[in-house]
């Protein structure tokens, strides 16, 4: 009876914590379909009484969206794609390397997390200038490459630090060359730590809003188009826009989950 207690307790708290972290996106989800007089009001409810399509429909009337929203998943995931070709090579590389080795090569990675995008914002604003990549998806991506790099390459180093030396020496004993081991023995079993890496800089980047803030003169992201409407717009159209800005985050979730799982490493060297 004390453990049933116990594990209801545990479920219980896991819901209350999910309940609460969802919370700011159903209401968020709740603005942008009610009318203006269920929210504009002295007590506005948690439930969508009256639901309506005004605001979303104002969103794709302004002609203000689809621009924004091809720029932003253009940037995220060129920006993926690009640091996942650099990073996952080389971070085979110093996950095979000594632990110390590996151990300084990860602290210097968190000495080049510790500088805000805004204080190398502007310089990289300059360069750019120089360089004809404002206003650029190009221009974007090589600025996400700047913070994204060691945040994939802290991911990964560790990822493939877990895997055991002795499958590459069992793979190469059974007359596999290097890129042999490396994509199709090591490359399936860090397949986790790769989507969860992929799966972060992704986000990472559709999220960016320094660099797009600095690089974009003329052309927005979709963040910049958020902004927009948080400093001018309604909280209507504001709450439309910050849903559909939600909306490729949760599919790339939902695709990505199969790969979250804990056990890839069980079964890798034996036999």
């Amino acid at each position: 009876m004390k453990k049933n207690v116990k594990k209801a307790l545990f479920y219980a708290l896991m819901i209350l914590v999910c309940l609460i972290m969802i919370s700011p996106v159903y209401i968020l989800a709740k603005v942008s379909f009610s009318a203006k007089a269920e929210v504009l009001t002295q007590h506005p409810t948690l439930l969508l009484h009256n639901p309506t399509l005004e605001h979303w429909s104002n969103v794709f009337r302004a002609g203000n969206l689809w621009e924004p929203l091809k720029r932003s998943l253009l940037v995220s995931t060129g920006t993926t794609l690009l640091a996942m070709l650099i990073v996952v090579p080389a971070s085979y590389v110093v996950s095979r390397m000594s632990k110390k080795m590996r151990y300084v090569f990860i602290l210097s990675l968190f000495f080049t997390r510790m500088i805000p995008s805004v204080a190398i914002a502007l310089p990289i604003s300059v360069t750019f200038i120089k360089m004809n990549l404002t206003d650029t998806v190009q221009g974007l991506i090589l600025a996400n490459m700047i913070s994204q790099i060691p945040f994939m390459a802290w991911i990964l180093v560790s990822s493939f630090s877990g895997i055991p030396v002795t499958l590459d020496e069992a793979a190469a004993i059974d007359g596999a060359g290097k890129f042999q081991i490396i994509s199709l023995v090591i490359l399936p079993v860090a397949m986790q730590g790769i989507a969860v890496a992929a799966m972060y800089v992704w986000l990472n980047a559709w999220n960016e809003f320094t660099y797009a803030m600095y690089l974009s003169t003329n052309s927005k992201t979709l963040p910049l188009m958020i902004y927009y409407y948080v400093s001018r717009g309604s909280v209507f159209e504001r709450a439309a826009y910050s849903t559909i800005l939600a909306i490729p985050v949760i599919l790339l979730t939902f695709v990505l989950q199969r790969y979250l799982k804990p056990d890839y490493l069980g079964g890798s060297v034996k036999g």
